[in-house]
C-alpha cells in the first residue's frame, strides 16, 4: 500500500495539452474516483500513473518515490481495464495466476494467491472454467482477481464496468466497494459516470479539459459545487440551470427569473442588486408539498420509474426537471406546480460560472 502524488504533471501531443499542470495527492489506503466528460484527460492520468503513458513534464511518485523511469511492473501497480483482456484458452485459476507464473513464483505460492483471491472474490466454484463459460460480471470479477492476487501497491481501475448492464453495473459497484473495504489498497478509479463515483469513492477530483474543477468528499461536491461545470455534473438528474437578475440582496435575498418568476434565496450569498446569475435547482430538491418559492409551468414529459417519476414541465420556455413521488398522477399538459426552499437554491454568477 503506498500513496500516489502527481506534482505539476502536464501531457502535450505536440503543440496540444490535454493535462495541464495537474497536482494532487492521493493519500495510503485513499479510494480516488477521476470523473468528468469524455477527453477530459481522465484515462490519460491514469495511464501515466500507470507508466503506460509518457509525462511531458513533473513528476509521479508513488510510496514517496519518483517513478517517471520506471516500467508499469516495476511501479508494482494493478489495473483493471473496461476490456476484461482474459486468455480464453486458460481457465479462471490460470487466468488469475499468469502474471505470477511469470515472476517465477512458487506452484504452492501461485496456488495459495488464487484461492484467496477467489474466496474474496466468490470465485472458488468457477476456478475450472473458461472465460467463454462465465457472464460478464464473472469475468470481471476474474479480471480483478488477476490484480488482487499480486497484492499491488495501487490499484488503478479505467471504466471497469462500462461493458455491463445496468444490473451487474450495481452488484459490481458492490463488489468492488466490498473488495477496497477488504483490502485496503490504495485505489484510483476513472469513470464518466458520476453515480459511480458518489457510491464508491472516498473523494471524487472532477476534471474538464486536463484540469482539476473541484475535489472533495461526494457529498461536499453535490452539496457546494464551486462552479457550474461542477454543479451540472455531479447529480442526477441533472441541476436545473435558470438565469435571473437578483431583486434583493439584503434581508431576504431573492432572483427574478426571466418569466418574471421570483426565487428567495438563501442568505449569505455573495451577490448585489442588479447582478446578472444563473440559479441551479436539483430535480429532487423540488417539492409538491413543502414551502418556499413556487415554479408554475405546463407538464411537457412523464417518466415514471417507479418509485419516482421524473417531470419535465415548461415554465414560459425555461424547461424544467423535477423528480416527484412516483405514486403521484401527472398528465402531460396539464398545469403543474412545485416549490423549492431557499436554503436548496444555487447560485452562480452568469459571467465566470463561480458559486455566488
Amino acid at each position: 500500500m503506498a500513496s500516489v502524488e502527481l506534482h505539476n504533471v502536464r501531457k502535450a501531443y505536440g503543440t496540444l495539452d490535454v493535462i495541464h499542470d495537474l497536482t494532487l495527492s492521493i493519500c495510503d489506503r485513499e479510494f480516488i474516483a477521476l470523473v468528468g466528460p469524455s477527453g477530459c484527460g481522465k484515462s490519460t492520468l491514469l495511464r501515466m500513473i500507470a507508466g503506460l503513458e509518457e509525462i511531458t513534464s513533473g513528476d509521479v511518485l508513488i510510496d514517496g518515490k519518483t517513478v517517471n523511469g520506471l516500467t508499469p511492473r516495476e511501479r508494482n501497480i494493478a489495473m483493471v481495464f473496461q476490456s476484461y483482456a482474459l486468455y480464453p484458452h486458460m481457465t479462471v485459476a490460470q487466468n488469475i495466476g499468469f502474471n505470477l507464473k511469470m515472476s517465477g513464483e512458487s506452484t504452492a505460492m501461485i496456488d495459495k494467491r488464487v484461492t484467496e483471491a477467489a474466496r474474496m472474490l466468490d470465485l472458488t466454484n468457477l476456478l475450472d472454467r473458461k472465460p467463454s463459460q462465465l457472464s460478464g460480471g464473472q469475468r470481471q470479477r476474474v479480471a480483478m482477481g488477476r490484480a488482487v492476487v499480486r497484492n499491488p501497491a495501487v490499484f488503478l481501475f479505467d471504466e471497469p464496468l462500462s461493458n455491463l448492464d445496468a444490473k451487474l453495473r450495481v452488484q459490481m459497484r458492490s463488489e468492488i466497494k466490498s473488495l477496497h473495504q477488504k483490502v485496503q489498497t490504495t485505489s484510483v478509479y476513472v469513470t464518466h459516470d458520476q453515480i459511480e463515483a458518489m457510491t464508491l469513492a472516498d473523494r471524487i477530483v472532477v476534471l474538464n479539459h486536463g484540469r482539476i474543477e473541484q475535489q472533495g468528499a461526494p457529498i461536499e461536491l453535490y452539496r457546494n459545487p464551486t462552479n457550474l461545470f461542477v454543479a451540472g455534473f455531479i447529480g442526477s438528474p441533472s441541476m436545473n440551470i435558470l438565469e435571473g437578475v437578483v431583486e434583493g440582496a439584503e434581508g431576504t435575498p431573492s432572483v427574478r427569473l426571466s418569466n418574471g418568476t421570483a426565487i428567495s434565496v438563501g442568505a449569505g450569498k455573495h451577490i448585489k442588486r442588479g447582478q446578472a446569475v444563473k440559479v441551479g435547482l436539483r430535480p429532487e430538491h423540488l417539492s409538491l408539498a413543502g414551502s418556499g418559492s413556487i415554479l408554475r409551468g405546463q407538464t411537457l414529459l412523464v417518466e415514471p420509474t417507479g418509485a419516482q417519476t421524473h417531470v419535465l414541465f415548461d415554465m414560459a420556455a425555461n424547461q424544467v426537471t423535477a423528480l416527484v413521488n412516483g405514486d403521484i398522477a401527472v398528465r402531460v399538459g396539464s398545469p403543474f406546480a412545485v416549490t423549492i426552499d431557499s436554503d436548496l437554491v444555487h447560485v452562480f454568477d452568469s459571467e465566470s460560472g463561480r458559486a455566488l
